[in-house]
């Protein structure tokens, strides 16, 4: 049987062809959009747009596919295509239009509807074409914005111009407040940026969208626990990282690279000790207490994660990058975040696959954390939501270094 919030999404959208479905990561969207789906008669073709890794997935993990055909699959001949091969094959786009073009009645799906918000961006760009080759159309998603209530036009569009009935740049003047900053070189316009400072009509906006929209977050009867493993780098390490430091601060390096080399900085300084024998140490201490066999590493470099599939051949090792996002991996309960990361959205997204619909046990999560400057930075702004170039404007070279 559905589960409630599950029935109320069917419900909700049961009167529309187009909607979207807004639930959280482990509400079980994917099985809303099957009941969906198979509540429309006659469908001939169903279209599945997902990012690629959710449809091509590695051994042990499901897939879209999978998720689908638990639930008892689609009424009709499906076609699963990644987003990323829409946007870089022609081929592949061409085949896909051709497929719509025969149908009678088809279906459109796409998950992580969020990867369509960039107008400029040929993805969306061929979404649109794609979407005006079928009356019923579906998009999925966590969350509708990332950053701004611009996210909202593209999707709205995708499913129907009738939902908004308005430009892009209509949209953007009826509901942002923004700002443009043009800077001048010697005298010559050399770029323009506009940046986003309030909103306004969203209540009006939100009585365009209401009836094609279902939101959800996620309430279980389970809890997320979280501890911090703190772990001592070795020498050669901190040594390397002190001198990548010195490196990257001084006043020829900065004015080589204009200031800009925050990321290129923290991304090596951070690698340099990503293997420190301490952390394994750790870890092989933590798996004498816990399962091996129901946990997760997330790792950032790939260093990082080789040394811990050879070394922990039964734990699920993954990539912050390309695995934590819209993977189902509800069998497995402890997360291990080996390397720290400043994304706070994939932070986040990286512990929903496990605490989701369907899990029986409290979810545990452990953060590895080292004794160095930067491990301690990455914390304080995840923990106040500020991204490593907000952190890092307008900060003095003397400040970055007495941090790090």
């Amino acid at each position: 049987m559905l589960l409630k919030h599950q029935s109320d999404a069917k419900k909700h959208l049961s009167d529309w062809k187009v909607g979207a479905l807004f639930m959280e990561a482990g509400t079980g969207k994917t099985r809303v959009a099957v009941e969906i789906v198979s509540s429309v008669p006659d469908v001939d073709f169903v279209l599945y747009v997902a990012p690629f890794r959710t449809i091509n997935t590695a051994k042990g993990i499901a897939s879209v596919q999978d998720e689908v055909n638990k639930w008892g699959g689609f009424n009709a001949p499906t076609l699963y295509v990644g987003i990323e091969s829409i946007q870089a094959s022609d081929r592949i786009y061409l085949n896909v239009r051709n497929q719509l073009l025969s149908a009678n009645k088809p279906f459109i799906i796409v998950d992580e509807s969020l990867k369509i918000k960039n107008i400029e961006a040929k993805r969306t760009k061929r979404l649109m074409e794609l979407g005006g080759h079928a009356e019923y159309k579906l998009i999925l998603n966590g969350t509708p914005l990332s950053k701004s209530l611009l996210d909202l036009w593209a999707q709205m569009e995708f499913l129907s111009h009738k939902i908004l009935n308005m430009s892009f740049v209509q949209f953007k003047n009826t509901f942002c407040h923004y700002t443009t900053l043009t800077r001048y070189f010697g005298g010559r316009k050399e770029y323009t940026k506009e940046f986003i400072t309030g909103y306004e009509n969203v209540d009006y906006l939100y009585s365009l969208i209401r009836h094609y929209v279902f939101e959800c977050d996620l309430h279980l009867n389970i809890s997320q626990n979280y501890k911090t493993i703190r772990y001592t780098i070795d020498d050669d390490s901190k040594k390397e990282y002190y001198r990548l430091k010195e490196k990257y601060l001084d006043d020829e390096t900065l004015m080589w690279k204009n200031n800009n080399i925050f990321l290129e900085m923290t991304q090596k300084m951070q690698h340099a000790y990503c293997c420190t024998v301490d952390k394994f140490r750790l870890l092989d201490r933590l798996f004498q207490e816990i399962e091996e066999n129901r946990t997760i590493i997330f790792c950032k470099y790939i260093d990082s994660r080789k040394a811990c599939e050879n070394r922990y051949k039964n734990a699920k090792v993954l990539s912050y990058q390309k695995e934590s996002l819209g993977l189902n991996l509800q069998h497995y309960y402890n997360t291990v975040f080996f390397d720290k990361i400043w994304d706070l959205a994939l932070r986040i997204q990286s512990g929903k696959r496990t605490y989701r619909t369907g899990q029986e046990y409290d979810c545990k999560y452990w953060d590895l954390t080292g004794d160095v400057g930067l491990e301690s930075l990455i914390d304080q702004n995840i923990e106040k939501k500020v991204s490593l170039t907000e952190y890092f404007k307008g900060k003095t070279k003397d400040a970055i270094k007495k941090v790090l």
